[in-house]
């Protein structure tokens, strides 16, 4: 059987967890490939809402195996509080949550680096979540992480050697902090890991292939926020586009089936970094106060502006998207016309492809597309949608050359809507 993939073509925030949630059924197996608890997966069923940070957004689905997957950082005190309030609210998670042995720590000292690291960078801060994703994966690359796996293995030399590195570190910035209690909240998530299944990810996973399961797997952020591909160095940390579910899962290329590309029906940011079609007017703040555009893990209001086909088009490229995915269609239900980025314009010349840097200097050419005017959080099937709003999905189907498979018109599970 395929790995089929699922991630998201924009700045992150596509709603890519309720897609899973919905997609889980048809799969016995759902893992994360990338990223850690600044990914916020929010889904809505059963008049109750939940946010997901590391935990893969098919945790909810019964008699289906959800795995963190060895591309991903684990922060174990956060980790312990996802886990029991999920407990909390009547999930059972020990026999269907398995994480990999090569999946990296988040240490306390981790997230220390990162607060001292963005503060000093001032007005060029890249916008992070402060969860130390950025040093985790320094030390990834550096040689210098630990893994789950290592909490078999020599633990207590092995954290207080990393720790006693980032202390010196530390120092270089003028910075209090309370490691002490930071380390005991840490700990006691690191017995927290220890009740659930910790596997050889990679080899269960290519097993479990090998005898007929469908494996879906989820991505985290966007591929605009891709740390080879994204808008550098206003990225994040890690591989977000459909080569990273071969690293971050430890499949072959040729094992990857169906790749779904979510987006939003316009456009959104959180942190620094360009945004060519942002808007700053009133515009820009009813999209925001429509689709309820602030963080789930940060609170902080995101960036608002219209669709960019110029970056999705990008992006498309990229992954190789074969379906696409359109969320919060329903955010537009209000508005008289509707604008999409077709080209850019740069020193008075349009391009269509994405350039090297997207700087202030660039000018979105827009198409004016009509409004539908039209509450769509109650239409169950696509036959009922409103003739504009079917021209918006042609037009977009024509720009990017893919088809919507998907469509979205709120945000509970039952607001989806599969098109023929």
């Amino acid at each position: 059987m395929k790995v089929d993939v699922i991630l998201g073509l924009q700045w992150g925030d596509e709603g890519k967890g309720k897609i899973v949630d919905v997609l889980t059924p048809n799969y016995q197996i759902v893992a994360r490939f990338q990223g850690g608890p600044n990914a916020g997966h929010t889904l809505e069923f059963e008049n109750q809402k939940y946010i997901l940070k590391s935990i893969p957004s098919g945790i909810f689905q019964e008699g289906k195996i959800n795995i963190i997957g060895n591309g991903m950082v684990v922060d174990p005190a956060m980790f312990k509080q996802e886990t029991e309030t999920l407990e909390a609210s009547g999930h059972q998670l020990t026999d269907k949550l398995y994480i990999s042995k090569k999946a990296h720590l988040i240490l306390p000292t981790h997230r220390l680096l990162d607060a001292a690291s963005e503060k000093e960078k001032g007005n060029s801060m890249i916008g992070t979540t402060g969860r130390g994703i950025g040093p985790a994966y320094t030390d990834k690359v550096s040689r210098n992480g630990l893994r789950i796996g290592d909490i078999f293995h020599n633990f207590e030399e092995k954290y207080r050697k990393a720790t006693d590195r980032h202390k010196k570190m530390l120092s270089q910035y003028s910075i209090e902090y309370d490691l002490e209690t930071l380390e005991k909240e840490w700990f006691a998530g690191i017995e927290k890991l220890k009740t659930f299944n910790i596997i050889d990810s990679e080899h269960f996973i290519n097993k479990r292939l090998d005898e007929g399961d469908k494996i879906l797997a989820e991505g985290a952020q966007g591929s605009m926020l891709d740390i080879d591909f994204g808008t550098y160095p206003f990225v994040t940390s890690s591989s977000t586009i459909c080569a990273g579910a071969c690293t971050g899962l430890g499949v072959s290329p040729h094992k990857i089936g169906e790749i779904f590309g979510v987006f939003k029906a316009y456009c959104t940011r959180v942190g620094g970094g360009p945004f060519p079609t942002e808007l700053t007017d009133e515009t820009g703040q009813l999209l925001r106060d429509r689709g309820w555009e602030y963080g789930s893990v940060t609170g902080r209001p995101r960036r608002c502006g219209w669709i960019d086909l110029v970056a999705l088009r990008y992006t498309i490229m990229l992954n190789d998207v074969t379906k696409l995915v359109m969320m919060k269609s329903d955010v537009l239900d209000t508005f008289d016309t509707i604008k999409a980025c077709v080209a850019y314009e740069i020193n008075g010349k349009k391009i269509k492809d994405l350039p090297f840097d997207i700087s202030e200097n660039i000018k979105p050419v827009y198409v004016e597309l009509p409004g539908w005017k039209t509450d769509m959080t109650n239409i169950k099937t696509e036959d009922a949608f409103p003739k504009e709003f079917n021209s918006y999905l042609s037009f977009l189907e024509k720009e990017l050359g893919i088809p919507i498979a998907i469509v979205s018109v709120g945000p509970n599970r039952a607001q989806t809507i599969i098109r023929k």
